[in-house]
């Protein structure tokens, strides 16, 4: 068989497993963006974790640590580009502004509203496959540049961002009964510049990382709490 399939790659692998299953419940039947926004956060807690998994396998031959680079880009762009699109989508159909824009049997101007949240959710998931492709295309120039200045940085912001930026907005929606939908999409739509924005992000150190764990600790519990409140 093809592919790698020893521990260096589990994490991503799992990662992917739960993006797939948040956008399949996500599309279903009228949709549930509460259990897609699990999902997102469920893979983004996978991805922070997969490369110092990968990495603990001290002999890894030059393919296993191309395969590994590539799985999880491609892995990357369904959970954290396709996915909240799915996400936003859901909270599109079970919300007012669907039901206005598709059910109604008059014309009453409101498809160009739809037309503009449908243009969104595209240019997020090209600007997403944009800034993983060019990610992996400078690795190595970004290698030798920190090796030079001993930071190692960000270009723009990373599409593993969606996994805060995303649950936060929708638990907003979730424990304020606000209809978020609009203010969804235009979140979707500044994420989306900030990945390709020729801008520098210093990665986070471990006080860094260690807040945006908790901060996605928090996000996950607030969203299982607000999970049990719709079911």
């Amino acid at each position: 068989m093809i592919g790698v399939y020893d521990y260096t790659v589990i994490l991503t692998y799992l990662s992917l497993v739960s993006g797939t299953l948040g956008i399949i419940v996500t599309v279903t039947g009228v949709g549930h963006p509460e259990l897609g926004v699990f999902f997102l956060m469920v893979s983004g807690l996978l991805d922070a974790f997969d490369g110092r998994v990968a990495r603990t396998k001290k002999n890894r031959s030059q393919i296993e640590k191309d395969f590994g680079i590539q799985i999880d880009s491609l892995t990357d762009l369904i959970c954290f580009g396709v996915l909240p699109v799915t996400i936003g989508l859901a909270q599109l159909r079970i919300s007012g502004v669907y039901t206005e824009v598709v059910r109604r049997k008059d014309y009453d101007g409101s498809y160009p509203i739809l037309i503009i949240l449908l243009t969104i959710a595209i240019f997020y998931v090209l600007a997403a496959l944009i800034r993983l492709a060019y990610f992996n295309a400078t690795s190595e120039i970004r290698c030798e540049e920190s090796k030079k200045t001993g930071v190692t940085y960000y270009m723009g912001l990373p599409v593993t961002a969606a996994a805060l930026v995303f649950p936060l907005v929708m638990n907003i929606h979730f424990f304020s009964n606000w209809d978020i939908t609009y203010f969804y999409f235009l979140t979707m739509l500044i994420v989306a510049i900030a990945f390709v924005i020729n801008i520098k992000v210093r990665k986070p150190g471990k006080i860094g990382l260690t807040i945006i764990i908790v901060i996605g600790l928090a996000e996950f519990i607030a969203s299982i709490i607000a999970f049990n409140m719709y079911t």
